[in-house]
């Protein structure tokens, strides 16, 4: 945090010593070149403070510059979305149920995101809870990609490879979201709304800088190069890492240090655990999370849409990629809304208003139908 620290009782003592030793215009000549430096030093601090960047109201010090690019990975890997379903359909000829069972390992590492924060705060990797894992992350990303652009011939390699990259992306989300929520807490709605709109605006950049390629790339390479190129992303994951200011754990100086039979550990667990329950069990937060359940359970008919769209009405990987595209435009939008007109809105009215809306719009997929 910055701004004036105080003066430490080391930098009194001369002062201290040369007024009592020096008559009435020396203190006075004294005390106002104190002031005067003190006032200095002041204004440069908050001049420097005010010079910073910032981004949908956020200052953009490192550690945020951090959590900002894991989310942009998170929507330019969007890059490849594209590239899976054409190759499940084209290259390894799935029908759409088939289709839905293999992308539908994407979404099983999301469902336990709880034990990577009980891993990620009790099992220091390297010394570090954060850095550590946003670099093993990034890693696992950049594998399960570069095998699905060479090795991977059949559906159930490239289910492993989808549950392998949706792990790797998962367990990232995990630790930037504890970043998020370290700074957030004390702070108001709008604050908090400021850095939920950075994360999600950056994801929507990502989206939009990868939505067109998405589609032209494949027309004019193949899939197997998109991969190729969707491999290398994640890795920014890796070396944003560095930006994270985080202090090494005491004792974990060399090598990774995995205590699951220490006792500590496990009742760390048990506490943790507890803890967890006993905020599910509010009535504040159960609702919430019943209403988000619910609203994920929703059927959706993504893979049938894909495969009605490309062999019925004839679309091509590019007119996708500009759908895409028009979808992560409207995504960046929505986030500007929110950060500029309702991020002191309640969040009952919020999600009332968009849950109606979104009924309503959700519905226009019938029109194509008809």
């Amino acid at each position: 945090m910055s701004g004036v620290l105080p003066l430490s009782s080391r930098e009194d003592e001369p002062f201290i010593g040369a007024r009592n030793s020096a008559g009435n215009g020396d203190s006075l000549a004294i005390e106002m070149e104190q002031e005067t430096s003190t006032s200095t030093s002041s204004g440069g601090s908050s001049r420097k403070k005010n010079s910073r960047l910032k981004c949908f109201g956020v200052d953009l010090s490192p550690d945020n510059v951090a959590v900002a690019m894991v989310y942009f990975v998170q929507g330019v890997l969007g890059l490849a979305r594209l590239a899976v379903s054409f190759y499940l359909k084209d290259d390894l000829h799935l029908d759409p149920a088939e289709t839905a069972v293999v992308t539908g390992f994407s979404a099983l590492p999301w469902l336990v995101k709880p034990l990577y924060g009980f891993i990620s705060d009790s099992i220091p990797l390297f010394g570090y809870r954060r850095r550590s894992y946003l670099v093993l992350s990034g890693l696992l990303g950049a594998l399960s990609w570069s095998l699905m652009a060479t090795f991977v011939d059949s559906k159930y390699g490239a289910a492993c490879c989808i549950l392998l990259g949706s792990f790797s992306v998962a367990f990232s989300d995990v630790v930037v979201d504890s970043m998020v929520v370290e700074r957030a807490r004390g702070e108001s709605q709008s604050v908090s709304g400021s850095l939920q709109s950075l994360c999600w605006g950056s994801s929507a950049l990502g989206g939009i800088v990868s939505s067109y390629f998405s589609g032209s790339l494949v027309d004019a390479y193949g899939v197997r190069f998109v991969f190729g190129v969707t491999a290398l992303l994640p890795l920014i994951t890796s070396a944003v890492a560095v930006l994270v200011k985080e202090q090494r754990v005491i004792g974990q100086s060399r090598g990774p240090n995995v205590p699951l039979g220490n006792s500590s550990f496990l009742k760390s667990s048990k506490e943790n655990i507890i803890q967890l329950w006993n905020a599910v069990r509010q009535p504040n937060v159960f609702l919430p999370t019943v209403f988000i359940f619910l609203w994920q359970a929703t059927p959706q008919s993504d893979s049938a849409m894909f495969f009605f769209t490309t062999n019925k009405l004839g679309f091509t990987p590019e007119f996708l990629g500009r759908v895409k595209l028009v979808t992560s435009v409207a995504s960046l939008a929505g986030v500007g809304l929110y950060n500029g007109f309702l991020k002191n809105v309640p969040l009952r009215k919020i999600f009332l208003a968009t849950t109606v809306t979104g009924s309503v719009l959700g519905m226009t997929q019938v029109c194509v139908l008809i």
